[in-house]
């Protein structure tokens, strides 16, 4: 018999014992980004939820996640995996099934980043080699028939998730590798494709290539096709005259 095995953890102040501690000292101010890191790890990574789902009778669970949302180049990528109900050391290497998709960069640009997610969630699901009968996604619902369990941080709480954002991430990066040999001068083999200082220095300097997201800012800032693709539309919305006797004309 398994027993599945839940950590719950409680953050609480005790109001009543603080007040009595006189503190001369002024509250320091914490960051967002520092307070969710330090609240994930907090956070417990285990078969837990897939344990809990198999109690109410779901067998097939594929936990599915992305990497890549925030690049400026390339996919985004999701994986699905489903894993084995037993999981020791060597079974978890063995995933029942895997299936990695990409949404490309002009995808992206199309339909926004959110949606190219979704889609690219969805096509690791859809592709899978066996049916899950159960989804457990990273902050996400999916257009799919599947019962779904959306897990906010979802890769620290989930092993299945876990499992598919790193089958994720290792797929995308060595993409990135393969692509820095296609287009080199961006540095994408080291950074990833994501905004870093180097990355912007490259982008301003050789400007975008095609695998680019041109709907990010820090890309379409530098992109010297972006004026003329902002005439264009403005040409395709308004008539001649309206053009002339316009402001900004």
């Amino acid at each position: 018999m398994v027993v599945a095995s839940f950590c719950v953890v409680v953050i609480h102040s005790n109001l009543k014992s603080m007040a009595s501690i006189p503190s001369s000292r002024a509250p320091r101010t914490v960051t967002a980004a520092t307070a969710k890191q330090r609240m994930l790890k907090q956070l417990v990574c285990s078969d837990a939820p897939e344990q809990a789902l198999r109690y109410y009778g779901f067998q097939r669970i594929a936990g599915v996640d992305e990497v890549g949302r925030g690049a400026l180049f390339g996919p985004v990528v999701a994986a699905a995996v489903i894993l084995p109900e037993c999981l020791d050391q060597q079974i978890r290497r063995m995933a029942l099934a895997i299936c990695v998709a990409e949404v490309d960069a002009e995808t992206i640009d199309r339909v926004n980043i959110y949606q190219a997610t979704r889609m690219a969630m969805l096509q690791a699901v859809v592709g899978l080699a066996m049916t899950p009968d159960h989804l457990l996604i990273d902050a996400m619902r999916l257009d799919h028939p599947c019962r779904q369990t959306k897990l906010i941080y979802g890769d620290a709480l989930s092993l299945s998730i876990a499992a598919a954002s790193v089958i994720a991430k290792v797929h995308r990066d060595g993409l990135m590798r393969q692509l820095d040999e296609l287009h080199p001068g961006y540095g994408l083999a080291s950074h990833k494709g994501y905004g870093t200082p180097e990355h912007r220095r490259a982008l301003a300097e050789i400007g975008p290539c095609a695998l680019h997201r041109r709907s990010f800012a820090p890309v379409r800032a530098v992109d010297p096709d972006a004026a003329l693709d902002q005439v264009v539309s403005a040409e395709l919305l308004f008539e001649d005259v309206d053009m002339e006797n316009a402001e900004w004309a």
